[in-house]
């Protein structure tokens, strides 16, 4: 299995393309919830290609970026330097480099589950203000539509290391460890992509455990892809359904 950290260096171009974005629902959650504004310093942890950066510095943000995989990390400063309130930071959420006490959020878009959870809770609790706030996202796909259903049983059929790095291994119980029960909060937004076949297969091609494209593995997957892509679509396209799923809080004492 690959280092978490180097996962994505050969599906940047998939994933700056075909990945998802966010609700602008989600940022405005946070703004509210955690009383953020112009001065607020936010942390994003994981922050890869910088598809949720973008969407905080929208809403004049500072965000120190913290993204330790190079290719990823390279691909948000090309499209994110345009912002005067972005700074990347090569680092990781066990290992941020940012100052003591410093950061009034933390978000770990599409990465919690990608951390070191002890590690990373010792340094959330070192960067954080006082009264810091922690946000943790997932465009979560939305099994109970008929097609993300099958796509599910045909990524655990043809896919070996599906299982083990699914973000939904992440359990509540797992983010209850994190933040504390004391005004932890989930909220759920409807989110989806509208895909041709093409488009479709980039998706799938943009996540780590899909197999490299050169390998017997990978056309197999692309040919059960295609019978799915075929079964669903309606005028060339087909809808990607994902329930965009928010936890916020505050980092349980103790750390």
């Amino acid at each position: 299995m690959k280092i978490s950290t180097e996962r994505f260096s050969d599906r940047v171009e998939n994933y700056v393309r075909y990945r998802p974005s966010y609700p602008e629902a989600v940022v405005e959650t946070l703004i509210d919830e955690c009383c953020l504004g112009a001065t607020s310093l936010v942390a994003d942890l994981g922050s890869g290609t910088g598809i949720f950066t973008r969407h905080l510095l929208d809403k004049q943000l500072r965000v120190m970026a913290v993204e330790p995989n190079e290719e990823m990390r390279q691909a948000a400063v090309a499209m994110s330097s345009g912002y005067d309130r972005f700074t990347s930071i090569n680092g990781s959420a066990e290992e941020s480099t940012l100052k003591d006490a410093s950061v009034d959020l933390i978000v770990a878009a599409q990465a919690f589950h990608w951390f070191r959870h002890d590690e990373a809770q010792t340094e959330f609790a070192r960067i954080l203000k006082p009264d810091g706030w922690i946000a943790l996202v997932w465009n979560e796909r939305n099994l109970q539509q008929g097609f993300q259903k099958e796509y599910d049983a045909l990524l655990h059929q043809y896919v070996p290391e599906y299982g083990s790095v699914d973000h939904r291994n992440v359990s509540d119980e797992v983010i209850a460890q994190m933040l504390s029960p004391e005004g932890f909060r989930r909220h759920r937004f409807d989110n989806f992509q509208l895909f041709d076949q093409e488009s479709f297969f980039g998706r799938m091609r943009s996540s780590s455990y899909t197999p490299s494209v050169e390998t017997p593995e990978y056309a197999t997957l692309l040919a059960a892809a295609e019978r799915l892509f075929a079964k669903y679509e309606k005028n060339g396209k087909i809808s990607f359904e994902y329930e965009t799923q928010l936890y916020v809080g505050k980092l349980k004492s103790g750390k």
